[in-house]
């Protein structure tokens, strides 16, 4: 693994962004030092100037994906980079080559499926030979239905079947989550992006759709099959699947689709909304079924705790390997899961 420094700088890109400043706040409670960066300098300074009260000082530091020399000054000295700046399409590379050079981990809350699976295929070598991690996808889409199917497997590192099923309350998109998804759109040409026959591949037919009984309370639910998220490329880089399903639930779909949606409205100290999650992951394999159910608050907000610990596990030692990996294939699954209370509860069942 690559060597970590004693700063406990950790740099945020898009630290001023919605779930950017969830990121602030949570390595904050941590006794971390954010460092924080971002194309805006105002609004990195706004941003200091909201915590000069618990945390004076912080250092601000513009930096655009454009620019490498300023992605440079961002990163110099940090422990550690976590990218919250989308689209991932077009700030993913570069903040992971300017990582690469600095000689440190490299952590996203990519959304993006086409935006993760370009990480692993451009820089799993080169981070594995220069023995840095790289995470993509550590947030709610990507990281942990991750690793809710690799605790649900156990030892096991293949499966006949994977299920994901997604019960939001509701969907109100951030301006991040339009941009990406609009990039996604123009990249896929409007085509839908399922994992079937051990591999991802567009369709253009309409996702069909179906009802998932989902545990109490949530209950059973019209779905939109076929929802295809970045937990299909984490999932598969490591767990041997042929079919992974997704599905999500009909009422956040029509949410998040709808013309002038509203962004997340926020009803606590801490900024998050009212939305509630339920995530359920169904295992099957050899004629057995094994179930996770994970229960939280705010998709946006949980996906802080997540990429937090994540870049903490690393710089403490407990990564399992160096280069490019899923949460899963990283991490100890059933303990990072247990890490993430009071932010998400988890059940298993066999």
């Amino acid at each position: 693994m690559g060597t970590t420094g004693t700063s406990g700088e950790v740099a945020v890109l898009g630290a001023y962004g919605h779930t950017g400043r969830f990121v602030v706040d949570e390595l904050l409670d941590r006794g971390l030092r954010p460092v924080l960066c971002g194309r805006d300098t105002g609004r990195l300074d706004a941003l200091a100037g909201r915590h000069s009260g618990v945390r004076p000082g912080l250092d601000v530091r513009p930096a655009t994906a454009d620019d490498p020399a300023s992605l440079d000054r961002a990163l110099a000295g940090a422990d550690a980079v976590i990218n919250c700046a989308g689209p991932f399409a077009g700030t993913a590379s570069p903040v992971i080559e300017a990582a690469l050079r600095a000689r440190i981990p490299y952590v996203d809350v990519a959304g993006e499926v086409e935006a993760v699976a370009d990480t692993f295929t451009r820089f799993a070598e080169r981070a594995r030979a220069a023995g840095i991690a790289v995470v993509p996808a550590m947030a709610f889409f990507g990281g942990l239905g991750d690793l809710l199917v690799t605790a649900a497997l156990g030892d096991r590192r293949s499966a006949d079947e994977v299920s994901l099923a997604y019960a939001l309350s509701s969907w109100h998109p951030t301006a991040g989550t339009r941009a990406s998804s609009r990039v996604s759109r123009e990249r896929r040409e409007g085509r839908r992006l399922v994992h079937a026959d051990g591999r991802l591949e567009l369709r253009t037919d309409t996702a069909p759709t179906g009802r998932w009984s989902f545990p109490a309370p949530v209950g059973d639910q019209a779905v939109v099959r076929e929802f295809t998220t970045a937990d299909s490329v984490t999932i598969s880089r490591h767990v041997a699947v042929p079919i992974i399903h997704s599905c999500m639930t009909s009422e956040a779909v029509t949410d998040v689709l709808a013309p002038g949606a509203p962004a997340p409205a926020p009803v606590d100290d801490r900024g998050r909304s009212a939305q509630t999650f339920l995530v359920e992951v169904v295992v099957r394999s050899g004629g057995t079924e094994r179930r996770a159910v994970a229960r939280g608050r705010d998709i946006y907000a949980v996906s802080a705790p997540l990429a937090v610990e994540a870049v903490s596990r690393v710089l403490d030692g407990r990564a399992r390997t160096a280069g490019v990996a899923s949460p899963g294939e990283l991490f100890d699954a059933r303990d990072f899961l247990t890490s993430l209370a009071p932010h998400v509860s988890v059940e298993f069942a066999h």
